[in-house]
C-alpha cells in the first residue's frame, strides 16, 4: 500500500473510532440525562394534608425530599413520619413507573429488603412471649433439617449475627430464581456450607442466618410463614400495603423496580431490574411494604399500652422483650456490637442531643431501597422509600428526623 493511501487509512480508522466514541458519549450523556431536573417540577402525591402543628415541618421536610430526590437521580422516593402515635404525614415523590408515568404515592408498595428482618424479629419476639421460642436453644430445636456444624448455634446467634452463617458470594445468592413455599425451603442454598467463624467470636452480616430464623418461626407458629407475619403482626396493627414478594403474581400498587445502570451509583440513571424471585428469602427479606406501614409498625413496637388500643394503634411486645431483641449484642472478647435481634442499634445526634436509634436499612436487594428509623425518647418514626437500588435513604430519613425532632422540641415548650 502507497503510503499516502496508508495515512488515508489511518485517518479512516481514527475518524471512525472518534465517530464511535462521539456517539457513545451522546448516547451515555442523554441515556444519563435527569430524570427530575428541577426539584419544584418533581410529581408528588399525599392522601391527607398535615395536621397544623406538624405543618412548618412537614413543609421542610418535602422540600428536603424533593432536593434529595433530584440531587440522586431517583425514579421516586415515598416518606412517612409518625409522631406522638400518629402518622402525621405521609407523601410520594416522583415516579414508581418511569415508562407510563406512574406517580409515587403513600399507598405504592416498595421492595424494602433487609428491613424485613425488624418485622420478623417482632414475631420472634410474640413467639418468645408464648413461650415457644428460646433465644438459647439450638436451631435444629426447631428445624431439625438443618444440619449441625462445627460448633452449636443458638437462635440468638443468628439473629444477631454472630453465628458465622455465610451472606452472599454471587449474584446467584442475591439474585435468586428459584421458588419456596416455606421458609424451611429456602435452606438448600447454603445449608452444607461450614460456619464462617465460631459463634460469638465474630460479627458478620447473614441474610441467609434469617432465613433459617424465619424457618424457626414457622415452625414455631405451626403454619406457614407468611401466614403466621399476616394474621399475628400485619392485620392487627393495620398494615394493610405489607404483602410478601412475588416473582410470578400481579401485586397491586406495586412500584416498578430499577437498578443503577453504572458503578452501583443511582446518578447514572437506571435500567429496569432484572426478575428475581425472593419468595426464599422469607422473613430475611421477601417483603413489600409502604412507608406507613413501617411507621405503624415502629410505632407499636415503640410505644405504650393504650386503653381501647384493639387492633389498630399502641403496643406489639412488652417492654421487657422488645429491650432484648434492641440490646446490642456482645462478642466473646467483651466487644459490643452495633446489632441486637433483628434492629440496626446506635446513638445519633438529633435536635442537639445524642439519642438512640433503633431501625434497619437495606440498599443491595435488587430494586428497592429503605431506611426504617425510631426514636423511642423522641416518640418518632420515620420511615424512606425508593424503587432503585443503592439509593441513599439513610441520609434523607436523617433530615428528616431532625426537621420533625425541632419541631417536637417547639411544640413542646408551648
Amino acid at each position: 500500500m502507497k503510503p499516502k493511501q496508508t495515512w488515508l487509512a489511518l485517518l479512516g480508522v481514527v475518524l471512525g473510532v472518534l465517530s464511535a466514541a462521539g456517539l457513545g458519549i451522546y448516547s451515555f450523556l442523554n441515556a444519563t440525562a435527569p430524570l427530575h431536573p428541577d426539584p419544584k417540577d418533581v410529581p408528588s402525591v399525599t392522601h391527607a394534608a398535615p395536621s397544623q402543628e406538624w405543618a412548618d415541618a412537614v413543609e421542610q421536610a418535602r422540600q428536603l425530599a424533593r432536593a434529595d430526590l433530584v440531587e440522586q437521580n431517583l425514579p421516586g422516593l415515598s416518606v412517612a413520619v409518625g409522631a406522638g402515635g400518629e402518622i402525621v404525614w405521609a407523601e410520594g415523590f416522583g415516579w414508581a413507573d418511569l415508562e407510563n408515568r406512574v406517580p409515587v404515592a403513600p399507598g405504592t408498595r416498595f421492595r424494602i429488603g433487609h428491613a424485613s428482618k425488624a418485622i420478623t424479629s417482632a414475631a420472634v419476639g410474640l413467639l418468645l412471649e408464648k413461650g415457644r421460642l428460646r433465644l438459647g436453644d439450638q436451631i435444629q430445636t426447631y428445624v431439625p433439617a438443618f444440619p449441625r456444624k462445627q460448633w452449636p448455634v443458638t437462635l440468638r446467634q443468628l439473629m444477631g449475627h454472630v453465628a458465622g452463617v455465610r451472606h452472599y458470594r454471587n449474584e446467584v445468592d442475591y439474585m435468586p430464581s428459584a421458588h419456596c413455599d416455606r421458609a424451611a425451603d429456602g435452606l438448600r442454598s447454603f445449608e452444607n456450607d461450614p460456619l464462617l467463624f465460631e459463634p460469638d467470636t465474630q460479627s458478620r452480616y447473614s441474610t441467609f442466618a434469617w432465613i433459617l430464623v424465619s424457618a424457626a418461626v414457622e415452625a414455631a407458629a405451626g403454619e406457614p410463614f407468611f401466614t403466621f407475619m399476616r394474621t399475628q403482626i400485619c392485620e392487627p396493627l393495620g398494615m394493610a400495603d405489607t404483602t410478601s414478594d412475588s416473582a410470578t403474581e400481579s401485586i397491586p400498587d406495586q412500584a416498578t423496580f430499577y437498578y443503577p445502570r453504572l458503578s452501583g451509583d443511582p446518578s447514572f440513571g437506571p435500567e429496569l431490574a432484572t426478575t428475581v424471585d425472593y419468595s426464599c428469602f422469607a422473613g430475611a427479606g421477601a417483603f413489600l411494604a409502604t412507608p406507613s406501614d413501617l411507621v405503624r409498625f415502629g410505632m407499636a413496637v415503640s410505644s405504650r399500652p393504650r386503653q381501647g388500643f384493639g387492633a389498630q394503634g399502641g403496643k406489639l411486645l412488652q417492654p421487657g422483650t422488645v429491650e432484648k431483641l434492641q440490646t446490642p449484642q456482645l462478642l466473646a472478647s467483651g466487644e459490643e456490637t452495633e446489632y441486637g435481634l433483628g434492629w440496626m442499634v446506635e446513638t445519633v445526634p438529633l435536635a442537639g442531643t445524642p439519642t438512640r436509634l433503633a431501625g434497619h436499612a437495606s440498599r443491595t436487594l435488587l430494586g428497592g431501597s429503605t431506611s426504617f428509623l425510631t426514636f423511642p425518647e423522641r416518640g418518632l418514626v420515620v420511615a424512606v422509600t425508593s424503587n432503585i437500588s443503592k439509593a441513599g435513604t439513610r441520609s434523607i430519613a436523617l433530615k428528616i428526623a431532625e426537621v420533625f425532632a425541632a419541631q417536637g422540641k417547639i411544640l413542646a415548650r408551648k
